[in-house]
């Protein structure tokens, strides 16, 4: 691989205050070659990154898997590969610990590294689009009360669940909300969707897994007694989108993927046992 000579480094400010742990990594850079361009995160993960310089060739993330699933949507739409840095807790989509930053940063301007991509999905509702490298989580909001949702698959009705929510994941997402409520771990790099219900009230509700290629339609149904029920569409737990009884929201795989810097030569079973053992 031909090496990186122009990077950006997207900081969440809360994990990197003054910004003393990305000033290092930036002399690192310029000290080795390149050139390097500091952006500084929002602090609230929920928001989008700013737009990264024309020219930048890599993305460096620093802090946990909400910042890079953040910087995901700049760097999906330049076109530009992320390298994670962890500052943040099991930081499973990050790829590099703290204290391997320098050894990483040799292998990014020599071009020792691979690139992995990764399905993303996108979503439709109420007339707002949103795109997810994690997942769509569709969840109640206001009283306590029991979802009713029914899924559609290519046109067709799939099934009805009663849940307090659906997740529909990526196979990168599926280490996230999905596997905290019962759906199954897939190797990143698969292609399929993951629909998982969320505290179903049934004894036999499963994950259910889609191929890559399948159309989604989740609509909204009705609460105990035919009364409106309000829930929201997350996308990456990012964007927030209202919706009620009667809506529907539809979900595919986008035609764009998100492209992940890897160094490291373990498999998916060993980060997997690291981050989550």
């Amino acid at each position: 691989m031909k090496g990186f000579e122009r990077f950006v480094l997207v900081v969440n400010s809360i994990k990197d205050p003054g910004f003393k742990i990305s000033g290092s990594i930036r002399d690192k850079i310029e000290s080795g070659g390149g050139k390097c361009t500091i952006v500084q995160g929002v602090g609230d993960d929920r928001e989008e990154a700013k737009p990264f310089p024309a020219d930048a060739e890599c993305a460096i993330v620093l802090g946990g898997d909400g910042t890079l699933l953040q910087a995901a949507r700049t760097a999906r739409k330049q076109d530009i590969p992320l390298l994670g840095i962890n500052l943040g807790r099991v930081g499973y989509l990050t790829e590099v610990e703290l204290g391997d930053v320098d050894d990483a940063i040799e292998r990014l301007l020599a071009g020792d590294y691979t690139i992995e991509e990764r399905m993303m999905l996108t979503g439709h509702v109420g007339g707002v689009t949103g795109d997810a490298l994690n997942d769509i989580v569709i969840a109640r909001i206001g009283p306590l009360q029991v979802l009713s949702m029914i899924v559609y698959v290519n046109g067709q009705k799939l099934i009805a669940w009663k849940s307090d929510g659906i997740i529909l994941a990526t196979p990168t997402g599926s280490t996230g909300y999905s596997l905290s409520a019962g759906g199954p771990i897939v190797e990143p790099n698969a292609q399929m969707i993951l629909l998982t219900p969320i505290s179903p009230h049934t004894l036999t509700s499963r994950s259910i897994v889609l191929s890559r290629d399948d159309k989604i339609q989740v609509e909204i149904g009705s609460g105990n007694g035919g009364s409106s029920i309000s829930v929201e569409a997350y996308f990456d737990g990012s964007l927030r989108v209202p919706m009620h009884t009667g809506d529907r929201i539809d979900v595919e795989r986008t035609d764009t993927v998100t492209k992940i810097i890897r160094l490291r030569q373990e498999g998916f079973l060993d980060t997997m046992r690291k981050k989550l053992g």
